[in-house]
């Protein structure tokens, strides 16, 4: 191998996660480092502008256009299951909601992996380093204070745009019980706010723009476009001083990795570790086509079996959105707007002119958190309110005024899994969610779906006279309404949980064989490996999942530094 093509560290995936660690591990002009992203660069406009999401996903350009297999809890139907392909990885595609998740998430880290400092922390005497490490990743609109930091790579703005019949929304939560907040991001997040954005002035600001752009010109640090990982190189020399924590009883090394790009065949080389931040599809996909992974799976595929690592591509979780529609009269919803050919232009005024309006809208503006069983002890239900509707994504919007209030179930026990489907590196992976496959997620999704026509017929939206359109009025029973979820639910692109952290006794054995990494994101018995992506995730978060990637991939940051 050339040294040309040898690094001290190659990082596949330039996402969320791959752009941070190329950062921070390039700080050290003595690291050469690789950074390999499958897709294109994200110089298209459609990427900075925040509406654009609705070109960027579904488009091969920057979406890896994924489908999940077909899913009874879907009523037998597959769906479209979109990760970011293209530099900055879903953070190019993503709803650009920060959400950091609640407290009570990293309670369930922390018992995981037998790792105090997942716990989210914020006073003195505890060992949590979440909240910490968080304020310190982050440039908050409002500057620093107690919940927030100012200066960081992240950039942290409130919405530029506000709805009337939101407003209208959250006053009718408040009337069952769910009260306005300040916002989600303190650790507790019951009542209902206005999402938080990673944008900076009006404009995305994905994790390319936070982490890799700045660092770019750095003569150690080197960024190859169109090049697909095919295979980890691994030979069977471990180092003694990398026997430590899940490497500890390591017989295997990873050295390297083989790609394909631009139609060509390549080895690089990683002297001292590859990292995978490929995502919860991707990073299982490339270990199971390297022999990591379930041993009866690779071997049904004819993979030659490295490590039998079961975990490898299980305990997949996703949250799983039913979307309610709305009519409404009297209200200015997106639907309005757009079917005016001047108040449409206006819209594109206001964005070239102020960086605000519709145009910077995320997907979902408003927000709730509730509990479906007052006895919980945190939220497990949300809400994301658009004021908008359409039959489904990528189809024109009513020409109707209307509203879609979709709810998820934030602690599914559905678990599914990421498969290989053959030894080719380059087939798309099989995708099983299993939704709805528990009575427990089937009860929240009926509870979830009764709550929303609550709040929907609730005295703050009776001026907009609201009917619903989905599910539909009819649906009365439990049946009928786990049925309608079956058929209205589908993802909010949250996939994690697939390489997940677990503890380890201290013969470097995990505790529990589905176990796939230690707490600072080493493979067991690969050493020199680590993935620091969603994958890695024992448990999926409350809401949406990039801000806890970041902090996965910062703390595996510091472990590789130390």
């Amino acid at each position: 191998m050339s040294p040309a093509t040898e690094f001290d560290y190659v990082i596949v995936g330039a996402g969320s996660a791959g752009c941070l660690l190329a950062n921070r591990l390039s700080a050290n002009p003595d690291h050469r480092v690789l950074l390999v992203e499958a897709g294109g660069k994200d110089d298209w406009f459609w990427i900075k502008i925040p509406v654009g999401y609705l070109y960027t996903i579904a488009n091969p350009r920057t979406d890896w256009c994924f489908a999940t297999e077909a899913d009874p809890g879907l009523a037998g139907r597959t769906i479209h299951y979109a990760r970011g392909r293209v530099i900055g990885g879903s953070s190019s595609i993503n709803a650009m909601i920060h959400m950091r998740g609640q407290a009570s998430d990293y309670e369930l880290w922390a018992r995981a992996t037998g790792d105090e400092r997942w716990l989210w922390g914020g006073t003195e005497d505890s060992g949590g380093e979440t909240l910490k490490i968080y304020k310190q990743l982050e440039d908050y609109f409002g500057g620093a204070d107690e919940w927030h930091g100012a200066g960081g790579e992240i950039a942290v703005e409130r919405p530029r745009v506000r709805w009337k019949i939101l407003d209208a929304w959250q006053a009718a939560a408040a009337e069952l019980g769910i009260a306005p907040i300040d916002e989600f991001n303190r650790g507790s997040n019951d009542g209902s706010a206005y999402f938080h954005v990673n944008q900076r002035r009006g404009r995305r600001w994905s994790m390319a723009d936070a982490f890799l752009h700045p660092v770019a010109h750095r003569p150690n640090l080197t960024v190859y476009t169109h090049a697909q990982a095919l295979k980890l190189l691994m030979d069977e020399h471990v180092h003694g001083d990398q026997r430590r924590g899940a490497w500890t009883t390591a017989r295997h090394r990873a050295t390297g990795v083989r790609l394909l790009r631009d139609g060509q065949i390549v080895d690089v080389g990683a002297r001292r570790e590859v990292i995978l931040t490929a995502g919860a599809i991707g990073s299982p996909q490339l270990m199971q086509a390297s022999g990591l992974g379930p041993a009866g799976l690779l071997s049904q595929h004819q993979v030659p079996v490295a490590v039998d690592l079961p975990g490898v591509g299980e305990n997949l979780q996703d949250h799983l959105q039913l979307r309610t529609v709305y009519r409404v009269r009297g209200a200015r919803t997106v639907n309005t707007l757009y079917r005016n050919l001047f108040t449409r232009a206006g819209m594109g005024l206001q964005y070239l002119l102020l960086r605000s309006g519709p145009m910077t809208m995320p997907p979902s503006t408003l927000g709730a958190f509730a509990k479906s069983d007052p006895g919980l002890a945190s939220p497990n239900l949300e809400w994301h309110v658009q004021p908008l509707s359409l039959a489904k994504f990528g189809e024109p919007l009513h020409r109707f005024g209307a509203i879609t209030p979709s709810v998820c179930n934030l602690r599914p026990s559905s678990r599914g899994h990421v498969r290989i489907a053959g030894a080719d590196p380059l087939a798309h992976p099989k995708i099983s969610c299993n939704y709805l496959s528990t009575d427990v997620d089937r009860k929240i999704a009926v509870q979830g779906l009764r709550m929303t026509r609550q709040i929907m017929a609730a005295p703050s939206m009776s001026r907009y006279r609201p009917e619903e359109l989905l599910p539909g009025p009819q649906l009365v029973s439990d049946d009928d309404l786990q049925q309608a979820a079956r058929e209205l639910g589908t993802t909010i692109f949250h996939p994690v949980g697939t390489c997940a952290m677990g503890a380890f006794d201290a013969r470097g054995v995990p505790r529990s064989p589905s176990t796939v990494l230690d707490t600072d994101c080493r493979v067991y018995r690969v050493a020199g490996l680590r993935v620091a992506d969603a994958s890695a995730m024992p448990t999926i978060t409350s809401g949406n999942t990039n801000a806890p990637v970041m902090l996965i991939a910062e703390r595996a940051a510091r472990a590789i530094l130390e």
